[in-house]
């Protein structure tokens, strides 16, 4: 597909040194910053009054593709992301069959490049006996390990296997931190819950606190590079606070914006692994966000349909769409001056760049991919069910009115998303790591 040239005039450019108005020319792919004014271009774009921001990266969805494909695909995922602003995402490895072995990788990435309209990456997953695998593994972020239950054999909760890991890999590490001894004794206690209450009494601060805390003196002790996945507790920040130069963090917007009081208006639809937990908590994650010890925003975007969700607790199962709405939601948090538009930025792209050594992504700089969203501050928008493109066609935020929203989408140049209509044609691209994984814990 031939690439579009493109000129974005009059735009408030998000760069990495600051906010302030430029013409950006997106040619052959790549950001060009100022061009000389004689500069053709297939397409003009006066973006008065709006911003331009680097596109976002999602380093924790669950597309279901290949296996669970009535939840959701690469390309009704992919097509979530184009509406969202995100222009990146990293897969988890929990698909039928799970992506534990270099073959099933490999055959994961060819899938995405034919049906993906942003760009992929996929982790690897970890198991009590895959190590060679592991070590073998090219062509992806990272390492993702289960410390609590998950679907087939990625729970790794033995610590001979998990030391066996640490030791003997060079990939980054990333894990979902809840204890799965804590988890299990809470469920006993509680004849395995009744209510959906009593997610987060089961799945308690205790059951992250535990898994984090052991996560992190493995990754010391080995000195591997570590990432901890959606944070939910306050106790967990000064864990990862202390680890600061080897351990780095990310927050998803549910455990910003929903806590235990939101069960009553929203049952299981707000039902999670890490369980939501106090509003302490969602002010201490607000606090050790904009602070910079917790330095990725990710959604674990992990939807269901709403009548898996709607069955009667323990039935129902864990997790929620909000790709397409992620960025959007932390705008409005700009907006209500929760937080700066530049820290957004920063946690949302370069910060998921720098922990995953993306090469040429995630800042609005000279050379790098196109791969670039202009978002209007202004736009106030009711986010309602009947208008989301993921295939589960829901969200936990129906019925609110967020005020920030994507506009334009470009993913390596192209215009993939523009007001409401999408350009299903586009494909996007396999992620490229820098080799020498230098990490965000030496920059």
């Amino acid at each position: 597909m031939t690439t579009p040239t493109t000129l974005i005039k009059n735009a408030l450019c998000v760069f990495p040194d600051g906010i302030r108005q430029d013409t950006i020319l997106l040619k052959d792919g790549k950001i060009h910053i100022a061009p000389p004014s004689t500069s053709a271009a297939d397409r003009v774009i006066d973006a008065t009054g709006l911003h331009l921001i680097p596109g976002v990266i999602d380093d924790q969805v669950h597309f279901r593709d290949p296996g669970l494909t009535h939840k959701e695909d690469l390309h009704t995922g992919s097509k979530a992301c184009a509406k969202g602003g995100v222009t990146t995402f990293f897969d988890m490895p929990n698909t039928e069959p799970t992506t534990t072995t270099c073959d099933r990788l490999e055959k994961k990435l060819d899938l995405a490049a034919g049906k993906s309209m942003v760009n992929f990456g996929f982790f690897i997953g970890a198991t009590l006996d895959n190590i060679y695998e592991l070590q073998d593994a090219e062509r992806t972020p990272g390492i993702k390990i289960f410390i609590g239950s998950s679907t087939g054999n990625l729970l790794v909760d033995d610590q001979e296997a998990l030391e066996q890991i640490f030791a003997e890999t060079k990939l980054p590490i990333c894990a979902h931190c809840e204890d799965e001894e804590t988890v299990q004794k809470n469920k006993t206690k509680r004849n395995g819950g009744r209510e959906v209450e009593d997610h987060s009494s089961i799945r308690d601060h205790q059951a992250a606190i535990v898994a984090t805390r052991r996560s992190i003196d493995l990754a010391t002790r080995h000195k591997h590079a570590f990432h901890v996945l959606h944070v939910s507790t306050a106790e967990e920040i000064p864990l990862i606070k202390a680890a600061k130069g080897l351990v780095t963090a990310e927050v998803c917007p549910h455990h910003l914006f929903f806590n235990v009081d939101d069960y009553r208006r929203l049952g299981s639809l707000v039902q999670m692994n890490p369980s939501i937990k106090d509003a302490s908590d969602n002010q201490a994650l607000w606090n050790a966000l904009i602070d910079g010890t917790i330095q990725v925003i990710a959604t674990d975007h992990a939807p269901h349909t709403l009548e898996e969700k709607l069955r009667p607790y323990p039935l129902s199962p864990s997790g929620m769409p909000s790709v397409e709405n992620s960025l959007a939601l932390m705008l409005d948090a700009v907006n209500h001056g929760k937080i700066t538009l530049e820290r957004v930025v920063e946690a949302m792209c370069a910060g998921p760049a720098k922990v995953w050594n993306i090469i040429g992504k995630g800042s609005l700089k000279e050379g790098y991919d196109a791969d670039v969203v202009l978002v209007d501050l202004n736009k106030s928008q009711k986010i309602l069910n009947a208008e989301q493109v993921t295939k589960c066609n829901w969200s936990p935020w129906h019925g609110d009115t967020i005020k920030g929203w994507a506009v334009k989408t470009f993913v390596n140049g192209h215009l993939v998303f523009e007001d409401g209509k999408f350009d299903e044609t586009v494909r996007g691209k396999e992620v490229q790591f820098n080799p020498e994984r230098p990490g965000y814990w030496k920059n």
